[in-house]
């Protein structure tokens, strides 16, 4: 099950499943108005059938505050859980700065394409 839920708002989640793994993409203000997206990215992960690895997507993340962490945070324990690896892909500063004061900088492998160096 793919979810996207652009909003009108510039801000969303969206989950796409590959061959290769599960890519989330986060974009625009990650905060508790997008619960609802984030619960339904979860819900299709936990149905995934095998441990394929998950890439988070956050290079176009404006702002993160506790909702948006604790929703990465899942995401990393149930990799965790499943054996599936975690990674983000280019995240923004406003992610680095938010995981590096909860203590999770460093945690999560984070993967740089060339161009962004």
């Amino acid at each position: 099950m793919d979810t996207d839920t652009r909003t009108g708002s510039g801000s969303g989640i969206s989950c796409r499943h590959a061959q290769d793994g599960t890519y989330l993409t986060l974009w625009g203000e990650v905060d508790a108005a997008l619960r609802e997206s984030a619960s339904d990215a979860m819900a299709s992960l936990a149905a995934r059938p095998a441990p394929l690895p998950i890439a988070l997507d956050a290079r176009d993340v404006t702002f993160i505050d506790s909702s948006g962490v604790a929703f990465i945070l899942q995401v990393y324990m149930l990799g965790q859980e499943t054996g599936a690896p975690v990674s983000l892909l280019e995240p923004s500063e406003a992610v680095t700065e938010v995981l590096e004061m909860v203590g999770m900088g460093g945690r999560i492998p984070v993967v740089w394409t060339e161009a962004a160096g």
